[in-house]
């Protein structure tokens, strides 16, 4: 007979893995606690781990993606403006 899979969102996830960090206890308990397999909270931690470790969040890559336009667009007037003080240098020194 097979088990029927249950689902679980993203905000009790979230909740779930956010007990097992700011509180300390062994995943084990938090899952007995909660009605859910050890193995599956200890994976949803693990995945948060990795995540936060070598990645940022949307939002964080988000603005870091807005920061990098803005900084190409300063260099690009930067430039131009180079450009435009040698040529007057340039014509004044003739």
């Amino acid at each position: 007979m097979s088990r029927l899979r249950r689902g679980f969102d993203r905000e009790f996830r979230d909740g779930a893995v956010r007990v097992v960090e700011e509180t300390g206890r062994p995943v084990a308990r938090v899952a007995r606690e909660l009605g859910v397999c050890e193995g599956t909270l200890g994976n949803w931690v693990r995945r948060d781990a990795a995540g936060r470790a070598g990645g940022l969040t949307a939002d964080e890559r988000a603005e870091l993606a807005r920061l990098r336009k803005g900084v190409a667009e300063l260099e690009m007037e930067r430039d131009v403006l180079k450009r435009s003080v040698v040529g007057w240098v340039n014509e004044a020194t003739r």
